[in-house]
């Protein structure tokens, strides 16, 4: 008994108390902010070293969808136009939002008013979500599972995954969505009981990622299903995940 009460005195709270404000290490690359300042004349630096192919100009605008978070461009840039902070408010219910420039950069990403009328009366207190890796690396099922960890205890909300989608409420997606991968996709889809909500986690899983133009994938699944949750990141950091989660359920109706 008093060696367990020792531990407790060591090694304090294990958990975030506050999910929404809890500060992360400046290391981390979250949300960018663009600025206003002016390009050189026919500077492509940074869709030049842009591995995903993130960046357009004309104006300057970053997909957050497939941007993985590398701030390569961040680096060359001669006019500083694009900079990393450590926001991990990222999760967003529209992929237009993703679409980020100068004068959309400092706004949140998730719009209340695009949740779907059947979500705000069925889901609130509890979320039971079935997983599949659609070709993943599993850097996001890594992060999946933090954010169930001691750290971040996504289960104090009611939000788990099961080991079957007949007890599901919704499916999360990771990889960017393998030609062999899309039976495993619609069978999980169509086996979990109505209403269900369909969550993208990592670039990979909302875009194709680096693999965007690859012939191996089929993403044809996507095209055909309304998508509540994307998850940028590469992969997503967990306060990523259960802000964005909690954000799509948390306007229940009582």
């Amino acid at each position: 008994m008093s060696n367990s009460l020792k531990i407790l005195y060591h090694q304090g709270k294990q958990y975030i108390p506050d999910l929404e404000n809890a500060k992360i290490s400046s290391k981390h690359s979250g949300k960018p902010l663009l600025l206003n300042s002016t390009c050189t004349d026919g500077c492509k630096e940074c869709i030049n070293i842009c591995p995903a192919e993130a960046i357009q100009k004309d104006p300057v605008r970053l997909d957050l969808g497939k941007c993985v978070f590398c701030t390569e461009c961040e680096n060359v840039c001669p006019a500083k136009k694009i900079t990393f902070t450590t926001d991990y408010h990222l999760a967003s219910n529209s992929r237009e939002a993703l679409v980020m420039d100068a004068s959309l950069s400092e706004l949140p990403l998730f719009d209340p008013g695009k949740i779907r009328e059947e979500i705000k009366g069925y889901f609130g207190k509890s979320l039971k979500l079935r997983l599949v890796s659609a070709g993943s690396c599993n850097g996001c099922e890594l992060e999946m599972n933090a954010a169930g960890n001691v750290n971040f205890d996504m289960g104090r909300f009611g939000i788990e995954f099961t080991a079957s989608p007949r007890h599901s409420d919704g499916l999360v997606i990771t990889g960017p969505m393998v030609e062999n991968s899309n039976f495993a996709i619609k069978s999980t889809f169509d086996a979990i009981p109505q209403p269900k909500i369909l969550i993208l986690a990592g670039a990979c899983a909302i875009s194709g990622g680096i693999f965007q133009n690859s012939l191996a994938l089929q993403r044809d699944f996507i095209k055909n299903h309304f998508v509540d949750l994307y998850l940028p990141g590469c992969p997503p950091h967990p306060l990523t995940i259960v802000n964005g989660i909690l954000n799509l359920i948390k306007s229940r109706k009582h």
